[in-house]
């Protein structure tokens, strides 16, 4: 069985000496790390040529969140057009390419699959470089091309995960709201006819390792049980759609998807607070906050943020809505970070064999946890976790004895 590592960030510098001028740099991005199949062409100056996304938002309405084996099937009949059309509205040919990046983890694998097959596919019919990108990276590293003034070091907080993302989406099938648009959009625009203070929910930090062990780490089950109460004590039943509710049954919805948000965005304050005071302490010449992910478009979490961070010092920076979600623009714009510094593999073989398995990583950690916030008393699944981006990008930095 032949197992072929998607990237091994190794430097290859013969590649880079071809392209003499970085900004002429173009790099085709794939994404399909869940449920939306991505693709863009971006410049290496930042110009972004083309950016297609094949939505599955019926699905999600469908199914109440995301079926990874639906998903699949849904990446696989979107991923030629998506590439194509990528190409196509950036009036280039594949031969015109620099590299081919894509998403090689984390995310669901049968999603992850469908992404990096194509991407070898065409790096191997045009003799291209290929970059395998982290999903949550990307998302950080995209601030960089809506923001170019933007240089390291600098923190983010990334807010596209299980936790504060799976609260939102829970919440809004739990109130019988629109999921095509995804938990986060629908709960922020019912949330704006909501009073925030009239439903008593909180983070319930005593049964939780939140409040006794000091980390920057997030928790939301005590707060979904609390919205799970809630809905019950008003009466509200999922199966009527907000369209069909009554007036009163529609206000009670508003007020819990308000005093949800509410809550949910205050613990992220709070974390951030404590994240900032530590980051500081590392390196005091931070002086940007990056709020990126797909709950990053929320505007009322931008605003909520956007104070926490500046009464800190710090100037917030965040990517336009459209750039927040995931996309393709972010993993090409990720994989000309990494090309420029000679961190990509060679082309692939023409013909992969039959029982190629790909090094894809569904569970990847970005980097490692700070050591003053690591809780002892908290139980981690480490199963089938690969060693963070960041100690695989130090590694290879390290010279060869």
């Amino acid at each position: 069985m032949a197992k072929i590592p998607t990237t091994q960030f190794n430097s290859h510098k013969t590649q880079l000496a071809k392209v003499e001028n970085q900004d002429d740099l173009v790099i085709l991005g794939i994404e399909t790390s869940c449920d939306d199949t991505c693709a863009a062409v971006v410049r290496g100056n930042g110009e972004i040529l083309s950016q297609v996304v094949s939505s599955q938002a019926d699905l999600l309405a469908q199914y109440g969140g995301v079926a990874p084996k639906m998903a699949e099937e849904a990446h696989s009949r979107a991923i030629d057009q998506v590439t194509q059309s990528a190409l196509d509205q950036a009036n280039i040919a594949a031969n015109d390419l620099s590299a081919v990046a894509v998403t090689i983890g984390p995310g669901l694998s049968l999603c992850l699959r469908v992404g990096v097959r194509k991407a070898r596919e065409i790096a191997s019919n045009f003799q291209l470089p290929i970059v395998g990108v982290h999903h949550m990276e990307a998302h950080t590293l995209v601030a960089r091309l809506s923001d170019q003034d933007l240089q390291f070091p600098f923190m983010a907080l990334l807010i596209s995960d299980d936790a504060i993302g799976e609260a939102y989406d829970k919440t809004a099938k739990w109130l019988g709201l629109d999921m095509r648009k995804s938990g986060g959009p629908a709960i922020e625009e019912l949330a704006r006819e909501g009073d925030p203070k009239s439903i008593r929910l909180k983070v319930r930090l005593a049964v939780v390792p939140m409040k006794q062990y000091k980390d920057c780490n997030f928790s939301y089950a005590g707060l979904k049980t609390q919205v799970r109460l809630a809905i019950g004590s008003k009466d509200i039943d999922a199966g009527i759609p907000i369209s069909a509710a009554s007036a009163q049954d529609r206000r009670s919805r508003a007020d819990i998807a308000a005093s949800f948000q509410r809550v949910a965005v205050l613990h992220l304050e709070e974390r951030c607070e404590r994240a900032i005071e530590w980051a500081l302490k590392i390196e005091p010449s931070i002086k940007y906050f990056v709020v990126s992910g797909g709950v990053a478009s929320n505007q009322f979490v931008r605003a909520r943020l956007g104070h926490t961070v500046t009464s800190k010092g710090l100037q917030l920076v965040c990517p336009p809505p459209s750039l927040c979600t995931d996309n393709g623009v972010m993993v090409a714009w990720t994989g000309i970070e990494h090309f420029r510094v000679g961190r990509f593999d060679p082309p692939p073989p023409v013909h992969d064999a039959e029982d190629t398995v790909y090094d894809i990583k569904a569970r990847w950690p970005l980097g490692e946890e700070y050591a003053e916030g690591r809780s002892e008393a908290r139980s981690i699944r480490t199963a089938r976790i690969y060693p963070s981006l960041t100690s695989l990008i130090q590694g290879s930095s390290q010279p060869s004895l």
